[in-house]
């Protein structure tokens, strides 16, 4: 059997998860939906989508879409929907997973690659964050649950931009680029979205091209969060900042790009990075890169969350295509300098 692709909807309360959730729902477009809400005892927002008397965790929508509130463990739900998809007794294309407001995505999406059974029967696509514009400066200054829902994300989807001025959610646009450099990031409007922005974006894919913003690769220091900009600055996200950048925040979740010439030593980065993974993992919320590695002909393409790290062999270099490392790194409070100092001492 194919395996179930799932989609991590996240984004901090009131930030119109669910309003993009019944879009999808609502939609007709064809695919058949099952939808697990991570809701953790609060009350079920959804009871007017998912009018029911039953019991029955699970709701069969008039448009074939399922829908499956959860109290308990999501390995359980995930297990049941695919045993009951196996045996023919449910059918659906794919999985979303809403969670609560609250949530940190990184254990959530952590169950699809730390779970066997999991693993053999889905496939995680992707995380979604939805920001408020109206009050995301204010709940990213306050919570870092909100910080580390947009450094998981491989798509930002940012709400409720009608309700504040235009150069706020400028401000907005270019404190998240800071935080994720490789999401890209889409207005919504009452969660219009078309579904090709939700469904099969390949962010966990590891032979995917490297999602990072080719701006941001251009000039290390343009993005550099300690980077001062000048009264002159051109950089083009303060096109329309107004005067002065008093829109700078230093936040806890940032990103940095590693490059290098030269190639690695494969056992000394694999010793490097299973250390540092071991002791800043829980702060470490997305990692990724295309390595330049001695002894092999191919891109080496890495990716973690948290503690987990994979790494796969990508495509030939091309006979005139440069030979180099690029690796983003997005984490909490990460330290740029050891990090640094350490991947250099493994090029060979």
């Amino acid at each position: 059997m194919a395996l179930i692709p799932a989609t991590i909807l996240t984004g901090f309360l009131g930030s119109g998860k669910t309003t993009l959730l019944k879009r999808i729902l609502s939609e007709a477009h064809g695919q058949k939906i099952a939808v697990i809400e991570n809701e953790f005892g609060e009350e079920n927002i959804d009871s007017d989508i998912l009018v029911t008397e039953s019991k029955e965790q699970i709701v069969q929508m008039s448009n074939g879409c399922i829908c499956c509130t959860i109290r308990e463990d999501l390995r359980e739900a995930l297990q049941l929907l695919a045993a009951k998809k196996r045996k023919g007794l449910l059918d659906f294309d794919r999985v979303v997973i809403e969670t609560t407001g609250l949530a940190d995505p990184g254990p959530v999406a952590q169950t699809f690659f730390m779970d066997d059974e999991i693993a053999e029967s889905y496939l995680l696509d992707s995380i979604l964050t939805l920001v408020d514009a109206k009050h995301a400066p204010q709940q990213l200054n306050d919570r870092q649950e909100a910080r580390r829902q947009v450094g998981f994300a491989d798509q930002i989807f940012i709400s409720k931009s009608d309700l504040v001025a235009a150069d706020e959610t400028e401000a907005l646009i270019h404190r998240l680029k800071h935080m994720n450099p490789r999401a890209p990031q889409q207005k919504v409007h009452f969660g219009e979205v078309p579904l090709k922005d939700v469904f099969d974006l390949r962010g966990f894919n590891l032979n995917a091209k490297l999602d990072i913003d080719p701006d941001f690769l251009k000039e290390e220091d343009e993005h550099d969060h300690d980077h001062v900009h000048g009264e002159h600055c051109d950089h083009p996200s303060h096109a329309h900042e107004g005067h002065g950048h008093h829109h700078h925040h230093d936040d806890d979740v940032k990103s940095f790009v590693y490059r290098a010439d030269r190639a690695f030593d494969p056992a000394r980065l694999e010793d490097f990075l299973g250390a540092i993974v071991n002791i800043y993992g829980p702060r470490m919320l997305r990692y990724k890169g295309v390595l330049h590695m001695q002894g092999t002909e191919r891109k080496v393409i890495f990716q973690g969350v948290h503690q987990l790290m994979g790494s796969d062999l990508g495509p030939a270099w091309g006979p005139d295509e440069k030979r180099d490392s690029r690796m983003v790194f997005i984490g909490i409070d990460l330290p740029r300098e050891i990090l640094e100092q350490g991947l250099d001492q493994c090029l060979v």
